[in-house]
């Protein structure tokens, strides 16, 4: 493609700077005036940073336009004089961040009143960023002499942007002396207890959601810049602030005081949910799906702090704030179960993925209220909230599967006997064992009478397979062992019946075929090492070598350049991507060239690609025999007939460019296949399917194929595939 350049652009930019009586407006209302501008034209920017032009342009994003104008038109000159003085041009930051009357107009957008312009207060923002990232030192000692300005920010904290304002001045200030500087500064003007403040029942929605995301921000900057910079040799102030005990309380009496509210109480445990945020390694999908991504280590003050306050947490459980009845899909919810119980179970599963010294005083308040059998209730009343199965389940794997490193304690410390507490308190008092075998009992009756399966059952199938897999070698898995030993004779022989038939066919219906035949793969995925079982079929051989290496990649590992596949990319992409979704069903003495035939028309159906395999006496190797490609010498009698046959050998294999200076392709196997000395029966750890093989273009496409000789040993040989050259690459 050939793109015009028109060397004339900014004529009439340049004719208007020629006029003496130009105005900002004018220049305003070209279209290239912000490109020039970057391009940091010089007439252009002298007339910018002109003392006028900058209040002016100033004045634009602080200042209301004047109604009566066009809704569309409105804000067109407020946001171009955004752009302006935000397109990071050295001399225009110079100008703003270094003339305080500049800043002092900017600066007075924050004492209009309540509630500020959305769309303004995004330029102000902007605008302000910008010079605090770029400008540091100069705006935060203007700010810092503003003894006012936390208390303005936080009075517009309902608009967002002024968050923005906020989380700028934490995570954009350089370098990290000055950066503690201001953390001091701010930690000294009480944000975060004042943020804490506004989460409260008595405070506007939207100031209490902003606040509460303002600290969950403040938290997680914090986190992140401290395992940065460890430079620092004093701690962040505000994360010493937000993580200790007494702020962690002042939050949690604000959520509680009063009438309690939706608004308060879901904002107040999303700030818990952030401190509470860990790292676990990651053992299964179901830690992911909670999205434990941090490693950071829960301070015990926090616990500490939440322990007196779960009894209330509990009530809320019990008697969540009044909603009204929802309309569903299913009919008419009377009582939903609210985010408010949907977040109180998202803390209990945080709670429990804790591990410190503390975990032990929260195990027991949580078993002594019966906090789980309550969930577990609400888990079967709310047969559709999967949001809600999903933090059950966590809650249940948090009990069963605690990470290695806690359980290496002696059997006498307190947190070891708090995950022995909980897993007695799982099975005992919630009976856990016999709630998944009656509801699993109630959805096979209610289905074998025409009804809906119930939506809870994908978690009840995961939650199952939990259990057995902590019994068979989880770190409890002897307790549990006992505890499922001491169950009612009834409910011992159910479960086993349950496990060995019914948990098992449905593991298997749940199991995701790779290849076309059979390899279960229990849901739950949780110690599986290998897709496939250690003795392969040649079919799951040859799928398994195919789909390592017969990839979308694959044309891009010979070295070829993105412009040589311009135009057929999409067909070559297409063919190798559907190797993928080959399924094809071969007995064992079935012959190779038929099976090479059948994987030929899978691949290249619709294709103007040819390949002549001719007649080859070979006979597959019988299934579950193992094989490897380079282990035996090629014989020279095989090697004539090959070549008789059309066969191509590896050791007549040219490279992919005729120079002298090597392959051009990544291949472990056409690299090693380079050098003059390159032996057929090396053993080779990875082989590809197929080879371009290119001489200014392609000329043919070597496919590997697995034959038997008459002596009984396996052999790879190649089929000459022509016609490729008008597929894969341009004539040159």
């Amino acid at each position: 493609m050939f793109w015009k350049f028109d060397l004339h652009t900014s004529s009439h930019l340049e004719a208007l700077l020629d006029k003496e009586d130009v105005t900002l407006i004018e220049l305003m209302d070209e279209e290239d005036v912000l490109q020039e501008c970057k391009a940091q034209n010089r007439r252009l920017l002298l007339f910018l940073c002109q003392d006028q032009c900058m209040q002016d342009l100033v004045r634009m994003i602080t200042t209301e336009p004047p109604a009566g104008v066009e809704e569309t038109k409105r804000f067109k000159y407020p946001n171009i004089a955004c752009e302006l003085l935000t397109c990071d041009v050295g001399v225009i930051n110079d100008k703003l961040g270094n003339e305080e009357p500049l800043l002092e107009t900017l600066y007075a957008f924050l004492e209009q009143p309540s509630p500020l312009n959305p769309l303004l207060a995004s330029f102000f923002s902007k605008t302000i960023g910008n010079l605090i990232t770029r400008k540091t030192e100069q705006v935060i000692s203007f700010l810092r002499r503003k003894e006012g300005f936390l208390s303005l920010v936080l009075k517009h904290i309902d608009t967002s942007a002024m968050m923005d304002v906020l989380l700028r001045l934490i995570s954009c200030v350089e370098p990290p002396p000055l950066r503690l500087e201001t953390l001091t500064w701010l930690n000294d003007q009480k944000l975060a207890q004042r943020l804490i403040e506004l989460i409260h029942p008595e405070r506007d929605e939207e100031k209490q959601s902003n606040a509460s995301q303002t600290l969950c921000d403040i938290i997680r900057l914090s986190r992140d810049q401290a395992n940065q910079l460890q430079e620092m040799s004093q701690p962040d102030p505000l994360l010493t602030v937000l993580e200790s005990q007494e702020c962690v309380e002042q939050l949690l009496q604000n959520m509680f005081s009063g009438e309690r509210t939706e608004s308060c109480i879901v904002n107040g445990i999303q700030v818990l949910l952030t401190l509470l945020e860990i790292r676990r390694p990651v053992v299964d999908g179901v830690m992911d799906a909670q999205g434990f991504e941090r490693s950071y280590t829960v301070n015990s003050s926090i616990l500490l702090a939440i322990q007196p306050h779960l009894i209330h947490f509990h009530q809320l459980l019990l008697e969540p704030p009044k909603r009204d009845p929802m309309l569903t899909t299913l009919g008419v919810l009377e009582e939903p179960l609210g985010n408010t119980r949907l977040h109180v179970a998202r803390l209990v599963a945080s709670l429990l993925y804790t591990s410190s010294a503390s975990h032990a005083v929260v195990a027991q308040e949580l078993c002594r209220l019966n906090t789980m059998d309550l969930l577990l209730d609400l888990f079967f009343k709310y047969t559709w909230n999967n949001f809600l199965h999903l933090q059950v389940e966590l809650c249940v794997a948090a009990i069963l599967r605690p990470c290695a490193h806690e359980m290496r304690l002696q059997p006498a410390t307190s947190e070891n006997s708090a995950h022995n507490l909980m897993v007695t308190h799982l099975f005992q008092h919630c009976h856990l064992v016999q709630r998944i075998l009656e509801a699993w009992e109630e959805n096979d009756k209610m289905q074998s009478e025409g009804g809906m399966r119930r939506g809870y059952m994908g978690h009840l199938t995961r939650i199952a397979n939990t259990v057995v897999h902590n019994l068979e070698k989880g770190p409890v898995h002897t307790q549990i062992s006992s505890l499922i030993t001491g169950l009612p004779e009834d409910y011992r022989g159910r479960w086993e019946t349950f496990v060995d038939q019914t948990l098992s066919e449905t593991n298997r219906k749940n199991t995701i075929d790779l290849v076309g035949t059979g390899n279960p793969r229990p849901s739950s995925e949780d110690d599986m090492e290998s897709p496939f079982p250690k003795e392969l079929t040649i079919q799951q051989a040859f799928s398994d070598y195919q789909i390592q290496q017969m990839t979308a990649n694959f044309v891009d590992q010979f070295g070829f350049n993105d412009e040589e596949f311009t135009d057929h990319d999409d067909s070559i992409g297409a063919t190798f991507d559907r190797i993928a979704e080959i399924n094809i069903n071969i007995d064992a003495g079935q012959d190779s060239v038929s099976l090479f035939r059948s994987l030929w028309c899978c691949l290249f159906s619709g294709t103007d690609w040819v390949a002549d395999f001719g007649e080859v006496n070979s006979k597959a190797p019988a299934a579950g025999v193992g094989f490897t490609a380079w282990d035996t010498p090629v014989s020279q009698p095989a090697a004539t007939e090959a070549e008789e046959k059309g066969w191509a050998k590896f050791t007549d294999f040219q490279p992919f460019c005729c120079s002298e200076t090597g392959p051009r392709c990544s291949s472990p196997v056409d690299s090693d296949l380079s050098g003059s000395d390159t032996k057929p029966n090396q053993n080779r750890k990875f082989l590809q399917s197929g080879y371009l093989t290119d001489n200014i273009r392609c000329k043919y496409l070597l496919v590997s194929k697995l034959t038997t000789e008459e002596n009984g040993q396996n052999e790879y040989k190649s089929v000459k595939v022509t016609s490729l050259h008008d597929c894969c690459t341009k004539p040159v």
